[in-house]
């Protein structure tokens, strides 16, 4: 049993609150620049803090005249938008609890949320969104007001009769350890669990990541971010709450399809991801490289050599050899890069997956250094984190200040410390099988600890396939490297039981269309014309046998099949957070892992 704990640089008095910060910066300087919004215009515009926290306190006196009381919890339905972050700080300055709800969920899941929380009131984005919690008031007898994001200032309208001092007598009276909000794990399998995160939970990870993990994201002049992963995740949360905590000004973006746009426009200086985004960047950016051979050739160079120098940086310093041609490419190539994601980028954090070795170096020798951090919605977000004065890529680095990580017995990672969630709402026995008795937060997930602190994530404990062999297999090492081929949209390792492991593999449709061109084939074919195609096929094994070097043979993918259709949040394949849901995959594509199973290829 491995234990590396970092002791809290800064604790949380205990009548401290979340949307204190709203009314303290408007105190301190009403001009300061805490967000910026999109106009209609596509123009941004400054939001002062003086700006903010009239609309936040116009907001929550409009809740508290409409019947909200202080720990009555208020579903927020809405993409990524200036309006999420407003109803968020003006939900905890009413003293009531946010819910969030994601944007693409179906009715079924929106019921679930509303019903188990108890919600007693709701803002909705759109006319679809409120439609759907309109249709099931009736089976939710908790659920009061129903409110439209666009039709917000005709709540606020009426709200005359709350005094500023009725206001502050509300936002004070919440102390730190009341619950701020209740976020509902996206799950793999069953109904999402709700995660009560605390004031404190939420203040604790913030306050400490800013000011003992990454001050240079936060705290330094000009500092900004554009958030378009959902707000409804914790990992875009945290860095809401921790840009109006540091100064670091924060925009939004609704559409993650158009988000190089909002890029360009916006330069932040710092991003926020999964790794999927990143995989996205380096694929684009090879798939228009390989427009002609030389620009190909040139780009695969430049790839290798970017790699080359970060590995050259972990090690010392780079040759001078390697810093000419590093430079060179940084002409050629890399600052390309960098001004499609703004021109401003120096750090991104990356979190939900392992990022991969390659990506990492990638990027830090490109000029973008990536941050893998680790943590779940019970954490509060990240536990550990990459520093950008610490940072060993391919690790998910050493925990924040006030953080303890174990390694169990089974390799098992168990996490303590004040960002560690209350409890599961309404449900004692999932708290009880997922906190024991000495407050370490069991995850699910395998790894390791090195000496000096930095966390390694090997797999996830549930997910373990047993072959028939008895071979133990963490299908999450061969997944992550098949993903960052380009084609390779999603995929799914099976063998559970079997007698060797075999892999689902969806296509990206982006990347497809650009290969059939390539390769001469009809623009009309779909993935089920070319699931036998012999140069696809030929395609897809190359990265199987690429995935295959960071295992034994025993682990390795002997058969792969190609899905006619890939996993998606919108036919709940995967979930919210890009997860995949390996059990209702399994079920619906039964018939096509008992063929693998069946005969050779």
């Amino acid at each position: 049993m491995l234990e590396f704990g970092i002791p809290a640089l800064i604790e949380i008095p205990e009548d401290t609150g979340l949307a204190d910060v709203v009314f303290s910066r408007a105190a301190a300087d009403v001009n300061d620049v805490v967000l910026r919004r999109r106009s209609g215009g596509g123009q941004w515009l400054d939001v002062t803090a003086g700006q903010f926290r009239a609309e936040v306190s116009g907001l929550a006196k409009a809740l508290i005249a409409a019947g909200i009381e202080p720990g009555d919890r208020v579903a927020l339905m809405s993409a990524t938008r200036y309006e999420w972050t407003l109803a968020d700080y003006a939900i905890w300055a009413a003293g009531a609890v946010t819910v969030p709800v994601y944007e693409t969920s179906s009715a079924e899941q929106v019921e679930w949320i509303l019903g188990d929380s108890g919600a007693k009131a709701a803002i909705a984005e759109t006319d679809k969104h409120a439609g759907i919690i309109s249709g099931l008031k009736d089976r939710l007898p908790d659920l009061g007001q129903l409110w439209r994001i666009g039709a917000l200032d005709e709540l606020v309208a009426p709200a005359a009769s709350v005094t500023d001092d009725q206001l502050q007598e509300r936002r004070t009276s919440r102390r730190a350890s009341d619950l701020a909000t209740i976020i509902y794990t996206s799950g793999t399998t069953g109904r999402p669990k709700g995660c009560e995160l605390t004031h404190r939970n939420l203040l604790s990870a913030v306050r400490n990541a800013v000011h003992g993990a990454l001050p240079e994201l936060f705290e330094t002049t000009g500092d900004s971010t554009l958030l378009f992963m959902p707000l409804a995740h914790v990992f875009a949360r945290i860095i809401q709450i921790g840009c109006l905590e540091s100064g670091a000004v924060l925009g939004h973006w609704e559409d993650t399809a158009t988000v190089a746009d909002g890029l360009r426009e916006f330069q932040p200086s710092f991003l926020l991801a999964v790794p999927r985004v990143f995989e996205k960047v380096y694929n684009t950016a090879r798939r228009q490289a390989a427009a002609s051979p030389a620009k190909s050739k040139i780009f695969a160079a430049a790839a290798g050599t970017a790699v080359e120098y970060s590995q050259a940086l972990a090690a010392g310093r780079p040759g001078a050899g390697l810093r000419l041609r590093h430079a060179l490419f940084d002409h050629l190539v890399y600052g390309k890069l960098r001004t499609a994601v703004g021109g401003r980028v120096q750090y991104a954090v990356s979190g939900g997956a392992p990022l991969g070795d390659r990506l990492g170096h990638f990027f830090r020798g490109a000029g973008i250094t990536v941050l893998e951090g680790y943590g779940m919605t019970e954490t509060s977000a990240a536990a550990t984190v990459n520093r950008p004065r610490r940072n060993k890529v391919g690790t998910v680095g050493q925990p924040l200040p006030g953080v303890s990580v174990r390694i169990a017995d089974d390799d098992e990672i168990l996490l303590r410390g004040g960002i560690i969630f209350t409890r599961y709402w309404r449900n004692e026995t999932a708290t009880a099988e997922t906190v024991d008795g000495e407050g370490w937060l069991h995850t699910g997930d395998l790894g390791s600890l090195d000496d000096a602190g930095f966390l390694r994530v090997t797999g996830r404990k549930k997910e373990l396939i047993v072959t028939a062999g008895g071979k133990n297999v963490a299908p999450a090492v061969l997944e992550d490297r098949l993903r960052a081929h380009p084609l390779i949209s999603q995929c799914m390792v099976v063998g559970d039981n079997r007698p060797f492991i075999a892999c689902l593999i969806t296509l990206d449709p982006e990347a497809l269309d650009h290969w059939k061109k390539q390769h001469g084939k009809l623009a009309s074919a779909t993935v089920a014309d070319l699931a036998n195609d012999p140069s696809l096929l030929a395609e897809i094994q190359a990265a199987v046998d690429d995935a295959n070097k960071a295992v034994s043979r025993a682990e390795s993918i002997r058969k792969f099949t190609i899905l006619p259709v890939d996993f998606t949040t919108d036919n709940d394949y995967i979930t919210p957070s890009l997860k995949v849901k390996r059990a209702l995959v399994a079920r619906d594509f039964a018939a096509d892992i008992d063929a693998l199973y069946r005969q050779e290829r």
